[in-house]
């Protein structure tokens, strides 16, 4: 048997995973379990204070309290998914975070339904009272009820125009002013849960609880503003350029100083605060568009609402905040290197994918990208996708046509 023949079948030796590494990558799974495990902690907190459950009065108390308690500490947990954390934003990935908080966020409303529901159900049954007398008397008579019935409005509300119907509806920037009642809602409840909350008078429930409204408060308060606060002092980016791409599509390149520090690589994303009228009140999320530069980083834009319209009118030297960078969607997520790749792209998607096709590791002849667009003229970034498909010797198919029908993939560009 020849040389070459022993190599080919040969499998390369696994590379060794280091401890850190491991643990890395096994935050996805482990990030849901200490929440259900938190989620454990506190129904022991309800479990150590109750004895025994007699008649339908208790039981409906009792599982106002369970409801309660799960709502309270499901809220914090929320904040925190949301809270930027660079070590969670790179190894779990923004859109699962994003999921995970959409799919709490659902629990939590349902759970402060049945909180509200069961707890003045049970305390009518108790007193002897109407549900409608006791909705009043609970309400205008117990400690900072006034308080917790405006944060509970203020999250059903926000859990209505989250609804996947009502959010087409809403444009990004309406639907992220409006969630920000959100944090209000919370602080709101928080007072309310240490005025009538029988399972945090006293003792360890009671510290935990203030550990954990404070160190997400903190926790958020460092990465969603004093951290890119600080950042934006020391790389003061500014708009360098506009560059008109296609229809509706343009180009936008910061410059600022010391980049590099920043540490961003080719997939990530930013969220992008522009200090121009009409866009400064709101950090919007734009991909990175070409593989990070130290002197600038260039970022896609197309017009799907008034902020990314807004993009296309921004002057040379407007300042610009940045949060990130931010995204798991990077050549360290490909966990079998030395095999083929396939990257798929559509529309402005291209844009985090551009990069990879750059800067992926892959040996000739085992990169593939396939892009989807309407028209010819649609494809975005053509001439750069071909030189580098070019340089690379990696393959280049193009799928033009309307999505009602699949379409043929174009010559390959090698």
């Amino acid at each position: 048997m020849s040389t070459a023949t022993q190599h080919r079948g040969r499998r390369a030796a696994p590379t060794p995973v280091r401890p850190p590494e491991l643990a890395k990558a096994a935050l996805p799974t482990l990030v849901p379990l200490l929440i259900a495990a938190g989620a454990l902690a506190v129904l022991a907190l309800w479990w150590r204070d109750t004895s025994a459950v007699r008649g339908a009065d208790e039981w409906l108390t009792g599982a106002s309290r369970i409801a309660g308690l799960l709502a309270g500490y499901g809220a914090p947990v929320l904040l925190l998914l949301m809270a930027r954390i660079p070590l969670l934003e790179r190894e779990v990935g923004a859109d699962r975070l994003a999921r995970w908080h959409a799919i709490g966020g659902r629990y939590v409303v349902s759970l402060v339904l049945v909180h509200l529901v069961t707890v003045i159900w049970g305390y009518a049954l108790t007193a002897h009272r109407g549900v409608v007398s006791e909705t009043g008397q609970l309400v205008f008579h117990y400690p900072d009820m006034l308080k917790a019935t405006l944060g509970t409005l203020l999250m059903l509300g926000t859990g209505v125009v989250s609804a996947r119907a009502a959010r087409r509806r809403l444009s990004y920037e309406t639907w992220y002013y409006l969630h920000l009642a959100t944090y209000l809602a919370i602080a709101l409840a928080f007072a309310h849960q240490l005025a009538n909350g029988a399972d945090l008078i006293e003792g360890p429930g009671l510290l935990a609880w203030w550990a954990l409204y404070l160190g997400s408060f903190a926790i958020l308060g460092w990465f969603r503003l004093l951290l890119p606060f600080l950042r934006d002092r020391r790389h003061r980016l500014r708009v360098a350029e506009v560059r008109p791409e296609a229809d509706g599509v343009v180009s936008v390149f910061l410059t600022g100083r010391r980049l590099e520090a920043l540490r961003c690589e080719p997939g990530q994303f930013f969220r992008l605060q522009f200090m121009a009228p009409g866009l400064r009140w709101a950090a919007n999320p734009y991909s990175l568009s070409a593989p990070p530069h130290p002197r600038f980083l260039r970022f896609t834009v197309k017009d799907l609402g008034g902020h990314s319209a807004a993009v296309a009118g921004l002057q040379p030297g407007v300042r610009v905040r940045a949060e990130g960078p931010y995204g798991a969607f990077t050549a360290r997520r490909r966990v079998a290197p030395g095999r083929r790749v396939l990257l798929i792209a559509a529309g402005v998607g291209i844009t985090p994918i551009r990069t990879l096709f750059e800067t992926l590791p892959a040996d000739p002849g085992q990169l593939t990208l396939l892009y989807r667009a309407r028209r010819a003229e649609d494809v975005l970034f053509r001439d750069e996708l071909e030189r580098v498909a070019a340089r690379r010797r990696a393959r280049l198919e193009l799928l033009l046509g309307d999505r009602r029908r699949v379409g043929d993939p174009s010559p390959p560009t090698r």
